[in-house]
């Protein structure tokens, strides 16, 4: 049986501005199993990760569950976990880390200022490499556990940079799925060969264009023409662009992104309908999901 992954593959689905928006990712401890709806199908708690979702709502925040890569026994948690939030805007980005015993904790937290780039002195800032983040609910698709599972465990095994599976990074077609820290890149379609590429390069202060969903901090407009001017320059030190978005019609925004040392484009980005249909994650029927197409894009 073909899955969402083969298919899109197959069909040639452009990656770019596919990657979940987030300004602020709240990453949150959970070991044990997840469900489909791993906030509230997990021992984190129905009703305690209604609260948190609740709370995200509308500030830039989205949460997700992680837990080491690895076998996840049917077990009560330990009594503490550890609890990492990240700022994706570029040019703004960090890194913050605690540890709590009691994740209820988290819903005194300023969500607008945490979505807003404000870390309130949450916790202490990370210090070393990357982490990578590799989508495995298998619960929610089985593409992220058939592709993702094997992914986060070889990532791991290398001892390169700091490895978890996290709950839901979008894209299912686009297994295995990573999003990295502290920047905030999404990628797709990696092997362990070019995830590891992936984690040097960001070591290193770059992002790889050929397998990246876009960065998290942008909306879908931003990362398409962030995508264009990359591919156009051959640009790829993170931090070192901006984009500035504005509708211009219906399913139409000009996007201007501006580089560090003053250059400056304007992209018209146009959201369309990919064809054909295609499921957008395996066992759903086949569907037109939306892609952000940049039609002109102009040296400003």
């Amino acid at each position: 049986m073909s899955t969402c992954a083969t298919a899109s593959l197959e069909l040639s689905e452009p990656l770019s501005a596919t990657a979940a928006t987030a300004t602020t990712w709240l990453l949150v401890e959970q070991t044990g199993p997840w469900g489909a709806k791993a906030l509230t199908e997990s021992h984190l708690g129905a009703p305690l990760g209604r609260a948190l979702d609740a709370a995200c709502e509308g500030t830039g925040v989205r949460v997700a569950l992680i837990r080491r890569p690895g076998r996840h026994a049917d077990s009560l948690p330990d009594a503490r976990r550890e609890v990492i939030v990240a700022h994706t805007v570029p040019g703004r980005s960090w890194v913050r880390r605690a540890s709590v015993a009691d994740p209820a904790e988290l819903l005194a937290l300023d969500f607008g200022g945490l979505g807003a780039g404000d870390h309130q002195g949450f916790g202490a800032e990370h210090v070393g490499g990357p982490l990578a983040l590799v989508c495995t609910n298998g619960r929610r698709d089985r593409c992220c556990a058939l592709l993702g599972r094997p992914l986060a465990a070889d990532l791991a095994a290398a001892g390169h940079s700091e490895v978890w599976e996290v709950t839901h990074l979008g894209g299912h077609r686009f297994s295995p799925t990573m999003l990295v820290l502290p920047y905030g890149y999404a990628y797709g379609r990696l092997t362990p060969e070019s995830a590891k590429e992936v984690l040097a390069a960001t070591a290193a202060g770059h992002m790889v264009p050929e397998w990246s969903r876009g960065c998290s901090g942008w909306d879908r407009p931003g990362q398409a023409a962030e995508h264009a001017v990359r591919e156009l320059t051959g640009e790829t030190r993170v931090d070192v662009l901006t984009a500035a978005q504005r509708p211009d019609g219906e399913g139409r925004w000009l996007v201007t992104v501006r580089h560090a040392d003053g250059r400056g484009w304007e992209a018209e980005v146009t959201q369309g309908a990919s064809e054909p249909p295609r499921p957008e994650s395996c066992g759903k029927a086949a569907a037109r999901p939306a892609r952000m197409d940049v039609t002109a894009l102009r040296q400003l």
